[in-house]
C-alpha cells in the first residue's frame, strides 16, 4: 500500500483540508468497525502508540494525519488545535505566524516563503519518513488571498525540488468576479504561472460554482417533499449529532471540495475491482505537460448535504456528471474539446454498466481526433456513507480556458492602471517583471488550448518519407 501527504496552506486550504480529514475518518469508521489499523487507514493516517512511535498493525492506538498545515494567521490553526480533530495533529505539524499576508501574493511567496522554508521542508521530510512508499502530495489552497496563493505556490515549488519523483496534485479554489479582495486578480495570475510550471495536475474549483451548488442543495432540502429532509444520523458537521445551523458561510462550500478529495482518494484508501493509482491520473489525462488543469464534476449532489432523497438511476448519474450543473467550475465542456476523461466510481457498480454508459455518452462528447479512446476508469467498492454509489468525473477539456480568459481580463483592468502595484513592489524579491511574466504565461496557456481547438488546415504540408 502506498501513502500520500496532504499539505494545507492558508485559511481556505486548512478549512477544506480539515473537512476532508473529518469525512475520511467518518468513512473509515463506517467500514472499519473493528478498530483495526489496516492498509486502507495507513494510506493517509499513521497509528501512533503511547511513546509516539509508529505501530504498523493491530488495534488503533491514536491516529495522526499524514499532513502539514501552514497558515500565516493563527486563527484557523488555533481553532483546529481546540476542535474535535485536535488529536489528529501534533503541534509541530502546524506552522503559523501572526500577521498574515495582507492579501498580497508577494508577501506570501517571497517574505514568508523565505522565512519558513526550512521549517516547512523539515515537516514535509518528517511526514515522508513515516511513509513506506510515498506516492502523492495533495496541496490544497485558494488563489485569491495572499497566503494560499503566494505561500501555497512557494510550497509547491519546494515539493518539486525536494521530491521531484512524487506526484503533485493541487486543488485550487478560484475567486469569483465579485470577490471582496480587490487584489485577487493579481494573486490569481501570479499563482497561475507557478501552478502551470510546477504542478502535475490541478483541480480548479471556482467559488461561484460552489455557491450555486449549495443553493441547489438548500432548495432540495427545503422543498418539503417526503424524504426531502436532512438525515439526522448522517451529518457532515464535525462533532455534531445532526445538522445544525451553519455558523460559517463557507462550511457547505468547503464540504463540496472535501468530497472531491474523498472521491479522488477513494481508490488509494479502499479496495475495488478496478482501482486507479494516483500517478495514473497525470499519466493518462495530461497529454501535454502544461495542460494539466482537470475539470471536476460530482454526482449525485445530494450526497454532499446528506439529503434523504431517492437515489438517482445509475444511467442518470453518468449523464449528470457531464452536465454544467454538477461541475465545480463555470464552463461548458460539450462545446469544447476533450483531451481525456477519467470516471471514478464508488459503490456497487458493475464494469459492464461503466462500459455501457461510456459507449452511450461517447457520441455527445467531442474528443480530440488523436485520442478518441482517452478514457480512464476506476471502480472503488466502498460507497460514500449512507449512499449506494457516487461518481467523480475529471475532464481534461479546453473549456477551462474561459475561466483563464476571464481571470486575465480582470488582471489587465488593474494592471493597466498600475493599481495597487506599489504594495507588491515594496516586497523584497518582487519585481515588476514578475507581473508581465505571469501575464505572458497565462496568455501562452490560453493560446495552447485555442490551438488545439483549431481545425487542421485541409492542405497542411506533410512529411515526405525518404525512399
Amino acid at each position: 500500500m502506498t501513502q500520500s501527504i496532504v499539505v494545507q496552506v492558508g485559511q481556505c486550504g486548512n478549512q477544506v483540508g480539515c473537512r476532508f480529514w473529518d469525512l475520511a475518518l467518518r468513512e473509515h469508521a463506517h467500514v472499519n468497525q473493528m478498530g483495526i489499523y489496516d492498509e486502507a487507514l495507513s494510506s493517509f493516517f499513521r497509528n501512533v502508540d503511547q511513546r509516539g512511535a509508529d505501530s504498523t498493525g493491530g488495534r488503533i492506538n491514536a491516529l495522526k494525519a499524514r499532513a502539514v498545515l501552514v497558515d500565516m494567521e493563527e486563527g484557523v490553526l488555533g481553532e483546529i488545535l481546540q476542535g474535535p480533530l485536535r488529536s489528529l495533529f501534533s503541534s509541530t505539524q502546524l506552522i503559523s505566524d501572526v500577521s498574515g499576508s495582507g492579501n498580497n501574493w508577494a508577501v506570501g511567496h517571497h517574505t514568508y516563503g523565505l522565512a519558513y522554508r526550512e521549517q516547512i521542508v523539515d515537516q514535509v521530510r518528517k511526514a515522508a519518513e513515516h511513509c513506506d512508499c510515498l506516492q502523492c502530495f495533495f496541496l490544497i489552497h485558494s488563489m485569491g488571498g495572499g497566503t494560499g496563493s503566494g505561500l501555497g505556490t512557494f510550497v509547491l515549488k519546494l515539493l518539486e525540488d525536494e521530491f521531484p519523483e512524487v506526484c503533485r496534485i493541487v486543488t485550487s479554489v478560484y475567486p469569483t468576479a465579485e470577490d471582496d479582495v480587490i487584489t485577487s486578480p493579481y494573486n490569481s495570475i501570479l499563482a497561475m504561472k507557478e501552478l502551470t510550471e510546477h504542478a502535475d495536475c490541478v483541480l480548479p474549483v471556482d467559488n461561484q460554482s460552489l455557491v450555486d451548488i449549495v443553493g441547489k442543495i438548500q432548495h432540495m432540502s427545503n422543498t418539503g417533499k417526503p424524504g426531502g429532509t436532512i438525515k439526522k444520523d448522517c451529518t457532515i458537521i464535525s462533532g455534531q449529532g445532526g445538522v445544525v445551523k451553519v455558523e460559517k458561510p463557507f462550511d457547505a462550500m468547503n464540504n463540496i471540495v472535501a468530497n472531491l478529495l474523498l472521491n479522488i482518494t477513494s481508490s488509494a484508501r479502499f479496495e475495488g475491482s478496478l482501482n486507479m493509482d494516483l500517478n495514473e491520473i497525470a499519466m493518462n489525462l495530461v497529454p501535454f505537460p502544461r495542460l494539466h488543469y482537470l475539470l471536476p464534476s460530482l454526482t449525485p449532489l445530494y450526497t454532499l448535504a446528506d439529503v434523504n432523497v431517492p437515489p438517482r438511476r445509475l444511467d442518470q448519474m453518468f449523464s449528470d456528471a457531464f452536465s454544467k450543473e454538477h461541475q465545480l467550475i463555470k464552463a461548458d465542456p460539450k462545446h469544447n474539446l476533450y483531451l481525456a476523461c477519467a470516471l471514478m466510481l464508488r459503490g456497487n457498480v458493475q464494469l459492464s454498466d461503466l462500459r455501457r454508459n461510456i459507449e452511450r455518452l461517447k457520441p455527445t462528447l467531442p474528443f480530440v481526433p488523436w485520442n478518441q479512446e482517452g478514457w480512464k476508469t476506476s471502480l472503488c467498492s466502498v460507497p460514500p456513507v449512507c449512499h449506494s454509489h457516487s461518481l467523480l468525473a475529471l475532464a481534461n477539456n479546453t473549456c477551462v480556458k474561459s475561466t483563464f480568459i476571464e481571470l486575465r481580463e480582470r488582471f489587465v483592468k488593474l494592471y493597466r492602471r498600475k493599481a495597487h502595484l506599489h504594495h507588491y513592489l515594496a516586497v523584497d524579491g518582487m519585481e515588476l517583471a514578475g507581473f508581465s511574466e505571469a501575464l505572458s504565461s497565462i496568455s501562452a496557456l490560453i493560446e495552447e488550448y485555442t490551438h488545439l481547438e483549431s481545425p487542421l488546415m485541409p492542405n497542411a504540408p506533410r512529411l515526405t518519407i525518404a525512399t
